[in-house]
């Protein structure tokens, strides 16, 4: 016989496939860099007015009121409402909507109108608010057409540089032309900024959805790679499954049905002389048993779906009959509601329940043994317990034991033997419940 499986090994990468990997990677990090930039961006003007404001309200009443000898009241009181409308007017007109993405070109202008007045209001108490005038110029960059974050520049650099300079108050031409050539130069740095932004920043906004759309692409074709991979070694294991069945059929199952044909002559040879032999009758019962178990390794290993599951019945025939030949008490209890599984599932917990019997009878020397299949919706449990004498920590390492625990693993379960001398073994199998064809199908639950 082949080795099972053989047809199931793991597709290489090609040449090809790898080199696409390494520059989709490249990109990818590219892309991210450029992603992270605007982040970083949005963040700065998403921060800057409230850090601008907090700012100069800190210096104000804790540097520029205390040292000015004025009181609280009534400047430092209109200062402090000036402050609050500010905080409210940069929350509803600038925070909320950018961080829901619903900032538009007029609601922004008029933001920005009413921000540039509520500082021009501050810094006639104060010159300390031309740091908070400072974020005009950062909120100049959310207008749109670019032409208008222009003007906003503008009109920002005339109010900040005219308080700075005092112009309305000692209005020289001295003054006024040094206030123009800063206005111009202050204007034309950050306009040029504001430009460059206008034509790059949409395209980076473009670039940023085609690289989300590109990655979900991406993660759909390794989806249908993967499925390819599973449909190629299932059908590697479908054909290994097939000649299995065959050879299985053609040999084991053959030789067993010539067993039984030759045990009945046996007995019916017995039966002529007036004789009885238990031991012939317990044979032909046990290749009788073994041809249906052969038969059934047949139907496992062929590609056929069950239409139901037979599972639950399969395990009470083997616990009645193991307990008639053992003189054991045994019982079997099925909860939740039975489902069609795999039938590679149904025979590997049925192995189990086989081979956990033929320990008991072995070793245990128990008085009950009780058999508990749990379906529980997204897996399914066995349990084989006994009260008899257990074993000692590391004793559980025997081939059934080592034979079970692989053949669970096979079909992605998990199984657990906890013993303690004198109080009995527990053989716990956990499976998922995989029904063929993926279909499930619900029946009445056994009481």
């Amino acid at each position: 016989m082949g080795d099972v499986g053989a047809d199931e090994r793991p597709i290489p990468a090609t040449l090809e496939s790898t080199v696409a990997e390494e520059a989709e990677i490249a990109h990818r990090s590219r892309l991210a860099w450029r992603k992270e930039q605007l982040r970083v961006w949005d963040l700065l003007q998403l921060v800057t007015p409230w850090l601008l404001l907090t700012i100069s309200t800190a210096i104000y009443f804790s540097q520029v009121l205390p040292a000015s000898g004025e009181r609280f009241w009534p400047e430092g009181a209109s200062v402090l409402g000036l402050v609050a409308v500010s905080a409210l007017w940069v929350l509803f007109g600038q925070t909320l909507p950018l961080r829901r993405r619903a900032l538009r070109p007029v609601p922004a202008g008029i933001y920005f109108v009413g921000l540039l007045a509520l500082c021009v209001a501050l810094m006639t108490y104060s010159d300390v608010f031309l740091v908070f005038t400072v974020a005009c110029f950062f909120q100049a960059y959310l207008l749109r057409p670019w032409p208008v974050g222009v003007l906003a520049v503008l009109a920002t650099s005339v109010a900040l540089n005219g308080s700075a300079m005092s112009v309305w108050v000692d209005p020289t031409p001295e003054v006024f032309a040094e206030l123009l050539l800063i206005v111009a130069v202050q204007t034309a740095a950050i306009g040029v900024g504001i430009l460059l932004t206008a034509r790059s920043e949409p395209e980076e906004r473009k670039r940023e959805e085609l690289v989300e759309r590109l990655e979900a692409a991406l993660h759909e074709n390794a989806g249908l790679h993967a499925q390819l991979v599973a449909q190629a070694r299932e059908s590697g294991a479908h054909d290994e499954r097939q000649r299995l069945a065959g050879e299985i059929h053609d040999t084991l199952a053959q030789g067993l049905a010539g067993i039984i044909t030759q045990l009945q002559a046996a007995e019916r040879s017995a039966g002529a002389r007036g004789e009885k032999d238990e031991h012939v009758e317990r044979a032909l019962r046990l290749a009788r048993s073994s041809l249906t178990e052969a038969r059934r390794s047949v139907q496992a290993l062929a590609p056929r779906e069950l239409g139901r599951a037979h599972l639950p019945d399969a395990l009470r025939t083997l616990t009645e009959r193991w307990s008639q030949d053992q003189g054991i008490s045994a019982q079997v209890e099925v909860t939740g509601t039975r489902e069609p599984l795999s039938p590679a599932i149904e025979v590997s917990l049925f192995r189990v329940a086989q081979e956990s019997l033929t320990n008991v009878a072995k070793h245990a020397e128990a008085s009950r043994v009780g058999v508990t299949l749990s379906y529980t919706g997204p897996e399914v449990l066995l349990d084989v317990r006994d009260d008899g004498r257990g074993f000692a920590r590391g004793g559980g390492a025997g081939f059934g034991l080592t034979s079970m625990r692989q053949r669970i693993r096979g079909v992605g379960g998990h199984i657990e033997v906890q013993s303690t001398p004198g109080e009995g073994t527990s053989v716990s199998a956990r499976v998922p419940a995989i029904s063929p064809g993926g279909a499930r199908a619900t029946e009445e639950t056994d009481r």
